[in-house]
């Protein structure tokens, strides 16, 4: 192969697992760069200067997966606590445990309610004349009926992806369990944890490598490509091309930080449920690691809203025009000899920790197969 080194483009999980990837299976120099002052993408953290508090600067990260390989992957690079999320709803009703389970459903209807009986209930509240939802709202009123969408999603909805909730595609609601036991915990995964050190020095581990360096207030740019053999790219797609086709709906979400002497809520997460107020979420950044100790705490109240030119994007929207938009870029994508492109952004999907870091290993084997055997190089890790 040649001598020139590899240049991956963004130092969050995908960009660090797949430069480690690429460095241990070919030996060869890769350069990691990345636009922020620092590693780590979304999932960085540091300690917030006035109260020592571990915050999550771009939002909280609970690490939650079924897949062991990753789970031990991880815990190569740091110490995890174990952390359950026990997430909140504040409705007009009052406050309620998400996901929906038994407690929720017995306290929001006031019954005493079994298993059984809460899971007959509950089908007959929902709307058994819907056959196959066409969008969130009717899989929402076949799922659970419109008393619980209506308290718990419809207003969150609306103010989490700007449109009402007819617009979005169904498969948004099938991730969200609802439960027929006291089980609290969002997520039903076996490991489930937060690292101690936060997930910058986790990162931070995975890049050190003799063969890899970092480069940190670093943008792309096009010119780049002919100083390295090959290019990973984990940016945003259409920001690759210029937005030539057009721009990929994203929403993105900002937050107002505040600290506080004492406790806040006395919670990690409570969602905000109805049109009003205009916030979603308030996350109180201690509660993240409760096996610390502060006399302060930071408080973030979340705001989404569309994502403009100079925001960083969050959720991608994927509906009917993205999509359309999207298979444009992928075609001229397609036609690249020395580009590949990975993670969430570059490849236009909601994705998980866990996710991206599986993806990244995978494709990361992939590509280093590719590169030295001279073969044909993989553009996207989900092309088959």
């Amino acid at each position: 192969m040649s001598a020139k080194p590899i240049l991956v483009v963004g130092a969050g999980f995908s960009g660090a697992v797949i430069a480690r990837e690429l460095a241990e299976r070919l030996g060869t120099r890769v350069l990691v760069v990345d636009s922020r002052s620092h590693v780590g993408g979304n999932c960085h953290t540091a300690r917030d200067s006035g109260t020592g508090v571990m915050e999550h600067v771009y939002g909280p990260h609970i690490f939650n997966t079924n897949n062991k390989v990753v789970w031990d992957y991880v815990c190569k690079f740091g110490s995890f606590h174990p952390f359950i999320n026990r997430v909140k709803a504040s409705t007009s009703r009052g406050i309620f445990s998400l996901p929906i389970n038994l407690l929720t459903i017995n306290q929001f209807f006031g019954l005493r309610l079994r298993p059984d009986e809460a899971r007959a209930f509950i089908a007959s509240k929902s709307d058994q004349t819907i056959g196959e939802p066409q969008n969130f709202e009717e899989q929402a009123l076949k799922f659970i009926g419109r008393e619980l969408y209506e308290a718990f999603f419809k207003g969150y909805t609306r103010k989490q992806w700007g449109c009402d909730p007819r617009k979005l595609p169904a498969s948004i609601l099938k991730r969200l369990p609802v439960r027929f036991n006291y089980d609290d915990n969002y997520y039903n995964a076996a490991y489930q944890g937060i690292p101690e050190e936060g997930y910058t020095e986790i990162i931070r581990r995975i890049l050190d490598h003799p063969k890899i360096s970092v480069e940190t207030g670093v943008a792309w740019e096009d010119g780049m490509r002919s100083a390295y053999h090959h290019v990973v790219f984990t940016g945003a797609l259409d920001a690759f091309y210029q937005h030539v086709h057009g721009r990929l709906g994203y929403r993105t979400v900002y937050w107002d930080k505040q600290d506080y002497a004492g406790d806040y809520q006395g919670n990690a997460v409570i969602n905000y449920t109805e049109d009003s107020p205009s916030y979603t979420r308030i996350h109180e950044h201690k509660h993240f690691a409760p096996w610390e100790t502060h006399d302060r705490t930071i408080v973030f109240t979340e705001y989404s809203k569309e994502t403009g030119e100079s925001d960083i994007p969050y959720y991608p929207k994927r509906l009917s025009g993205d999509l359309e938009i999207l298979t444009k870029y992928r075609a001229i994508a397609r036609e690249e000899t020395n580009v590949s492109f990975l993670g969430r952004l570059a490849t236009y999907r909601y994705m998980d920790m866990h996710h991206v870091i599986d993806e990244a290993m995978c494709f990361g084997s992939r590509l280093a197969i590719a590169i030295r055997d001279g073969g044909e190089r993989p553009v996207f890790p989900n092309d088959e």
